[in-house]
């Protein structure tokens, strides 16, 4: 790439041919880039963040949830559903009461991943 009236323009390929054939084979045999696409959107949302990271400390209550963050039952039940569809969380009945919590160490490694992330890029 070269800079151009500060635009980058591509001069040529970096990688040989051969390696972005296998690349491209790769990338279309990869069955989970969608659902992954799902995953990022669905934790794109701030408050479904937050349900997250409530959840990595404790199992909690739709009311737990909705004091700690200031939001209707109404609304963390909206959000948990789009989490439950997609196996971020999941939940066990305890009598009247269903408790949820995150639906295994992936979902944490994600929400994890993601502070320090941002944490590495706060401090550069």
């Amino acid at each position: 790439m070269s800079k151009t009236e500060d635009k980058l323009v591509c001069i040529g390929n970096y990688a040989q041919s051969d390696l972005l054939t296998k690349i491209k084979a790769k990338l279309d045999e990869e069955e989970g880039i969608e659902d992954l696409a799902k995953i990022y959107k669905a934790l794109g949302d701030p408050s479904r963040l937050k349900i997250i990271y409530v959840l990595s400390k404790s199992p909690l209550c739709v009311c737990d949830i909705a004091t700690l963050l200031d939001m209707t039952q109404s609304s963390i039940s909206h959000h948990l559903r789009i989490l439950r569809d997609l196996k971020l969380v999941k939940y066990k009945k305890e009598g009247k009461l269903v408790i949820y919590s995150l639906d295994d160490d992936h979902v944490l490694r994600l929400l994890e991943e993601g502070i320090e992330h941002i944490r590495h890029i706060r401090h550069i």
